[in-house]
């Protein structure tokens, strides 16, 4: 077990990527706070794990509350005693162009996709930088190294997630804090509900995938898992500052 006594944070733990990161590294020994604004969700994945022999706290946390972090931060410490591992993952997609998304959807798109990682990074680092230890992972997006159409909101919180990732390794890694950015492209998720209704349907975005993904499908949640497990485990250990993208081959092609 390559995470074995090692302590893990999800955020969006509750269903799809968030849920099938939390399951392969308790799979893998890690002990597991899982983080989700809906509390059933949170409960099931931590159900879940315990199933499959592991051992999971589920918090219900509102990633856009500054209070909440803090309280995911102190009980994960007042359970486990430590942090080693932090997938900062929660995120929400707002769909349009300049025009069509109003303020309030920047700022949401800000608040949760930039300052919440922010915040949370910012609360679990002095845990990590006392133990010269950690890994953080931020999800991104490949939507954080190209531009979709009419998504100003989504695109800019996910090129500012990555600009964010890159900061915090340099000034951390002299404290051996990794820092790194998931990169997902198409996911087979209801994360993708803003942009199938953008498209007109799920029809039109599946034809959308096949044209302009060289493997022509969605990833998906557990392929995008064993990424989450490389960049926590030591397997990644020389690896920080960097954006992993997985998405079939979209953002070359």
């Amino acid at each position: 077990m390559i995470l074995k006594e090692r302590v893990a944070i999800v955020t969006g733990a509750g269903s799809g990527i968030g849920r099938a990161g939390a399951e392969i590294m308790a799979r893998e020994g890690a002990r597991l706070v899982v983080a989700d604004r809906n509390a059933a969700a949170g409960e099931e994945t931590a159900r879940r794990i315990a199933e499959q022999g592991g051992e999971a706290l589920a918090i219900a946390t509102d990633v856009g509350d500054p209070a909440a972090l803090e309280n995911l931060v102190d009980r994960t410490i007042e359970a486990f005693g430590r942090i080693d591992i932090l997938h900062s993952h929660a995120g929400i997609q707002v769909e349009g162009s300049l025009e069509g998304v109003i303020p309030a959807g920047m700022d949401a798109s800000w608040g949760i996709n930039v300052r919440a990682h922010f915040t949370l990074a910012r609360l679990v680092m002095p845990h990590m930088r006392a133990r010269r230890a950690g890994s953080i992972i931020v999800t991104s997006s490949n939507s954080g190294v190209l531009y979709d159409a009419e998504m100003i909101a989504y695109a800019t919180s996910k090129h500012a997630a990555i600009a964010m990732v890159k900061q915090i390794a340099v000034d951390y890694g002299k404290h051996n804090v990794r820092v790194n950015a998931l990169c997902p492209g198409w996911v087979d998720t209801p994360f993708n509900d803003p942009f199938t209704k953008q498209m007109g349907g799920r029809d039109k975005l599946l034809a959308y995938v096949a044209e302009k993904i060289p493997l022509q499908r969605f990833a998906t949640v557990d392929e995008i898992a064993e990424a989450i497990l490389f960049l926590a485990s030591d397997r990644s250990a020389f690896m920080t500052g960097h954006a992993l993208v997985i998405d079939g081959g979209e953002c070359i092609a």
